[in-house]
């Protein structure tokens, strides 16, 4: 896992090499905004010498946002040295940098005309070039880590347990900015684990040796946290050399804690867990809520009202079914459905699943289930904020798979409560719906169920919300 460190990594590390990388990369990103509008002038068939000059002022005027937004999103920090392909930030930062050039444009006229096909093929063009620039950028970094080149050189202080850890999670994550060295230590190679003596390569002598030369950048201490005189020691004398010294973390926490740090009254702590949904997302949940709830309504109340009528005249009983299950944050809430049982014969905890050809089933029951119609009601229960559209279907309490209940089934069967339970869901568009007889069925829509959660997105909800209908209509796995 990847924190997201400062630029403060390469304070010492390679000056000349950091400085004149990002030069280069700024002069590259200038030259992919700008050079297009040759292209556009060749296209155009443009000779007028005025207008040749005034759109190269607009070409100046995108390479320099460029650069200036680019650096504004952090593109030439850590991240330009890292092994991501960040394809996403460069949409995102070129798209923000064309935006501001065409807004300048309008608002001050900077040229005459831009026809939108060549603002377009403007657009896509430098967007091609950036990706492509970044693409020979990793392949000339992964051939400068198979000649055992490295930005930055790391020896790692202390043949420890922990650091054998660190040392296995660089070897497993290599890129461009740290390169490992190996171990140094002063305890003599006997008091040292057998896996790690290949890789020592002397003790604090050397290491000081080593950085007098220049031949060092980052020293990564893995000392014991109970070893408090000997990491106060070696801080003290690594202060007064010009090398960085960075204190690693216990390892371990990392299998359980989350890529990303928080500052706690100025102490950073690994963030181990959070709600999904954070900032904005929760608003835009609800509005997606309650706008779409309101035109299903709006569009299927003649349907609903049929369906009312119909069960109305199949069996005795009330039309609407009300059930408690459990909602978001475990907390109990009343589910809306039509109702598709005899009365005498509803089943309030659901301790037994409907089978096929169950006979609690009414006529018409054994219609809207299949379709999954007696589920409408529940736009309601969305409305009043206790569903979503997409989320965890909602089970009942006394729910069970192979007779053991659902959340003494699966162990983080509970983790599903982290959002609101929602009417359609990712389980259910990849055919999980329907009766969760078995334990390996009821694991399969929990780990759907939890993809979801931790993958959140409104583009995620329409993708379920378009794949929810096909799956309806081939009604299977509904009884």
């Amino acid at each position: 896992m990847r924190l997201p460190f400062s630029d403060a990594l390469f304070a010492n590390t390679r000056p000349i090499v950091m400085r004149w990388s990002r030069l280069m990369a700024r002069i590259f990103h200038f030259c992919a905004a700008a050079s297009p509008a040759a292209l556009v002038l060749l296209l155009m068939g443009v000779h007028d010498g005025a207008l040749i000059r005034t759109y190269g002022v607009l070409a100046l005027l995108a390479g320099l946002l460029t650069v200036l937004v680019f650096t504004a999103f952090g593109m030439y920090g850590r991240e330009m040295f890292s092994n991501r392909v960040l394809i996403r930030s460069t949409i995102v930062a070129w798209s923000a940098s064309f935006g501001l050039v065409l807004m300048l444009h309008t608002l001050f006229r900077v040229i005459a005309y831009l026809p939108v096909k060549m603002a377009l093929l403007w657009y896509l063009t430098t967007l091609l070039l950036l990706v492509l620039g970044r693409l020979l950028m990793l392949a000339f970094f992964q051939r400068r880590i198979r000649d055992g080149h490295f930005v930055g050189r790391s020896v790692i202080l202390g043949a420890t347990e922990n650091g054998g850890r660190l040392a296995q999670h660089m070897q497993q994550n290599v890129d461009i900015a740290s390169g490992l060295l190996g171990f140094i230590d002063d305890r003599s190679p006997e008091r040292i684990s057998s896996h790690l003596r290949p890789q020592l390569i002397g003790n604090f002598t050397l290491l000081e040796q080593l950085i007098r030369n220049n031949e060092v950048d980052q020293v990564l201490m893995a000392l014991p946290a109970v070893a408090e005189g000997r990491n106060h020691h070696y801080v003290e004398l690594l202060s007064k050399m010009p090398v960085q010294v960075f204190l690693v973390p216990e390892m371990q926490a990392f299998n359980f804690a989350l890529p990303r740090v928080a500052d706690i009254s100025d102490v950073p702590m690994l963030v181990v867990s959070e709600p999904p949904l954070k900032g904005w997302a929760p608003a835009y949940k609800r509005a997606e809520d309650i706008i779409l709830a309101g035109l299903a309504l709006l569009l299927l109340s003649p349907l609903m009202l049929l369906v009312a009528v119909a069960i109305k005249f199949d069996s005795r009983g009330p039309v609407l079914f009300r059930q408690r299950r459990y909602g978001y944050n475990h907390q109990l809430i009343e589910v809306y459905k039509f109702r598709s049982m005899f009365h005498d014969q509803r089943d309030m905890d659901a301790q037994t699943q409907t089978r096929a050809g169950d006979p609690r089933v009414t006529r018409v029951g054994r219609f809207i289930r299949k379709s999954s119609i007696d589920e409408l009601p529940q736009l309601f229960n969305v409305l009043a904020g206790s569903m979503s559209m997409v989320g965890p279907r909602p089970h009942a309490t006394a729910t069970k798979a192979a007779d053991v209940l659902f959340e003494e089934a699966v162990a983080n069967y509970v983790a599903r409560h982290k959002v609101k339970p929602g009417i359609t869901g990712l389980a259910q568009v990849h055919g999980y719906r329907g009766e969760t007889d078995t334990v390996e069925k009821l694991q399969k829509r929990v780990e759907y169920d939890l993809a979801y959660i931790e993958n959140w997105s409104l583009g995620l909800d329409a993708f379920i919300l378009l794949r929810t209908l096909p799956a309806v209509l081939s009604m299977k796995a509904a009884y």
